[in-house]
């Protein structure tokens, strides 16, 4: 099997726990529309889809964005919503979120030991840059990818096949790492090998039910598959 020369992380509920800012402009934005707010445990099972899609959930009030009700939701008034969002998120991106333990010395090790490090996100990219900053983490990473970055977000393989490309190397050396199934099912599509993280956002779902390479429980445990 080729050697390990590149990780791939997810953001949301992998390196960061950032619900509950997450929850606080979503129900800011509802409220600015008259819609029903929601708890934080409500919102995490929302969160992994990107942005748009959080805020569609919102509005129809279930995980699934495709039901009847969501459809029925006037584009308007999701438009408006997304906006209403976004203006919260940018005032408050980073005010309570938190970093997961063992993240920072994990990342750091495995810069140190001469792995490339790249993060792919479907949080819009413009968010990125204040998050990995707040938490000094931004220097470990050569590459960033938003939701919107590209024309697909995981799990389309998309984004990672833009990192392969960009940074030079084979989807056999790299490892995606994430605690959603659209980390995983990105990660099979582009042939690519993964860690699925059981504390994360994956809709209540089992992570280990899409067949990662590795399940653990403990972001430090990613340092225990390299040399």
């Amino acid at each position: 099997m080729q050697p390990i020369t590149t990780f791939i992380f997810d953001l949301d509920g992998t390196l960061v726990d950032s619900v509950p800012d997450l929850a606080s402009a979503l129900n800011n934005a509802l409220s600015d529309v008259g819609m029903a707010t929601f708890g934080e445990s409500t919102i995490r099972n929302w969160v992994g889809n990107g942005a748009r899609v959080l805020v569609e959930r919102g509005l129809s009030g279930k995980t699934d964005a495709n039901t009847q009700q969501c459809k029925s939701t006037r584009n308007e008034l999701i438009d408006h919503t997304f906006q209403r969002f976004l203006y919260h998120y940018d005032l408050n991106v980073c005010r309570a979120s938190t970093l997961y333990p063992h993240v920072y010395d994990t990342l750091s090790t495995l810069s140190r030991k001469g792995y490339t490090l790249a993060l792919v996100t479907n949080k819009p990219k413009k968010f990125i840059a204040p998050i990995v900053e707040a938490f000094k983490v931004e220097s470990f990473f050569s590459l960033f990818i938003g939701g919107d970055s590209l024309k697909e977000k995981k799990p389309s393989p998309l984004p990672l096949n833009h990192v392969c490309k960009t940074l030079n190397v084979k989807a056999s050396e790299c490892v995606m790492v994430g605690d959603s199934k659209n980390d995983i099912l990105a990660a099979h599509a582009a042939n690519m090998r993964s860690v699925g993280l059981t504390y994360g956002y994956n809709y209540g779902e089992d992570i280990g039910a899409h067949n990662p390479n590795w399940v653990f429980d403990d972001f430090s445990r990613i340092a225990s598959i390299t040399p």
